[in-house]
């Protein structure tokens, strides 16, 4: 089930610590990608607080968001680029994506393998997608405070077998937000170093958010029954070849006269 648009606006631009979460996500994000310079950039689900830097240099920036959950207009100040669709139709020609984001949008949705379909036809060849999702093993997924805690946790394992099972290679993964999701001002003030911390002993401390970068790739061709029918529309109408060579045909008529029997 979707978050409604509004409840997703306020904790990220409106607590403290979903500027935190904002600020910790999307500095991974441009760690992975620094730049999309002349690319076509787009997000689906709640993925706005993190396609901004993108704004400047992209040659298109488009933020899909899913009816069940609503839309708001975005940027601030800017020219609308969010648009409201149906959460398996998207609005977009094959092809068109260089880079995807997808965050608020896989674990909540009731159709995820459809979706994973969906994004796979909109990136381009090669294109790649990053998708965010709550850790299974981590704190904010057991918080009903956080969007976080909605919808369907993963592990890494899951995640990734689920991403390859829909033609997506696993390309390098991380997770992010070790820092507890409470507004105490103790976690506040040393959220950055629970963040270092916990990236460098991550075997130990579980982060709240997986993050995978996937490229797409193209599935491997393989016949159906419907291909093998087609090859033959005409039925019984199409004459069946000779068992037998031509040669061996003349041969067998001409010994038949010879004895008489036309």
């Amino acid at each position: 089930m979707h978050l409604d648009v509004q409840r997703l606006h306020s904790f990220y631009y409106r607590s403290a610590i979903g500027r935190v979460a904002q600020r910790v996500v999307r500095d991974q994000v441009t760690t992975f990608w620094p730049e999309a310079k002349q690319q076509s950039v787009g997000g689906f689900g709640f993925a706005v607080p993190l396609l901004r830097p993108y704004l400047p240099h992209a040659r298109r920036v488009v933020a899909l968001m899913p009816s069940q959950q609503g839309v708001m207009p975005w940027p601030a100040g800017m020219p609308n680029v969010s648009v409201l669709c149906e959460e398996t139709l998207w609005p977009i020609e094959n092809g068109r994506f260089d880079k995807l984001v997808l965050m608020h949008g896989l674990e909540t949705s009731e159709r995820p393998s459809a979706l994973l379909d969906e994004c796979w036809r909109v990136l381009g060849p090669g294109g790649k997608a990053l998708f965010i999702v709550p850790n299974r093993s981590g704190l904010w997924a057991r918080s009903d405070a956080t969007p976080f805690g909605f919808g369907r946790p993963y592990s890494m394992g899951q995640l990734e077998a689920q991403l390859k099972a829909h033609n997506f290679e696993p390309l390098r993964h991380t997770a992010v937000l070790y820092q507890p999701p409470s507004t105490r001002r103790f976690w506040m003030k040393t959220g950055r170093f629970w963040e270092q911390m916990g990236r460098s002993v991550s075997a130990l401390i579980a982060g709240g958010v997986l993050m995978v970068e996937v490229s797409k790739t193209n599935p491997t061709p393989r016949g159906t029954k419907a291909e093998s029918r087609v090859l033959n529309p005409l039925g019984n109408l199409v004459p069946k070849p000779s068992s037998k060579p031509a040669r061996a045909r003349v041969q067998g008529k001409s010994a038949a006269f010879e004895h008489g029997n036309p």
